[in-house]
């Protein structure tokens, strides 16, 4: 699928991100925490690196940005991801209060926001951000395919 308009900078940073942690052995994916045009957080997946199960893209970025800002919550601030997050990550963007979600490929596989579990329709669920899916797609369903195909 090809973007008609140029990517916001915070996804062609997590794109950047992901291929990084490909290139670390990672499954590729990358996120970023922006407050409008600046990058508070970023992260890609570390989970072989860090022997963590938690570290997720969205969880390395949204710890950086907590950290950066003081502050637990992010309100304000939106996720840049080249994923559809897991419902692990999209409890995680609940409890941060992030404002927008922007995400990539979508993950009929393990996504829990448009596919599986659909955290964000829970009554459960406590603050529901914005969701816009398929920014930068197709490079994002590009890397992920690359490295899954060179396991086969």
């Amino acid at each position: 699928m090809s973007q008609p308009f140029p990517l916001p900078l915070p996804m062609q940073r997590a794109l950047q991100l992901a291929r990084a942690a490909e290139q670390a052995g990672e499954v590729p994916i990358g996120a970023v925490v922006a407050r409008g045009q600046e990058i508070v957080g970023e992260g890609e997946n570390r989970n072989r690196r860090d022997n963590d199960p938690s570290a997720h893209a969205e969880i390395v970025a949204i710890r950086a940005a907590a950290a950066r800002l003081n502050d637990f919550r992010l309100t304000g601030c939106d996720l840049y991801v080249t994923l559809e997050p897991c419902a692990m990550c999209a409890g995680a963007i609940s409890h941060a209060r992030i404002e927008r979600l922007y995400y990539g490929a979508s993950d009929p596989k393990g996504g829990a926001v448009e596919h599986g579990a659909r955290v964000f329709t829970h009554p459960q669920c406590h603050h529901r951000p914005e969701v816009y899916g398929g920014l930068g797609e197709g490079e994002a369903a590009g890397l992920l395919k690359g490295f899954f195909g060179g396991k086969r």
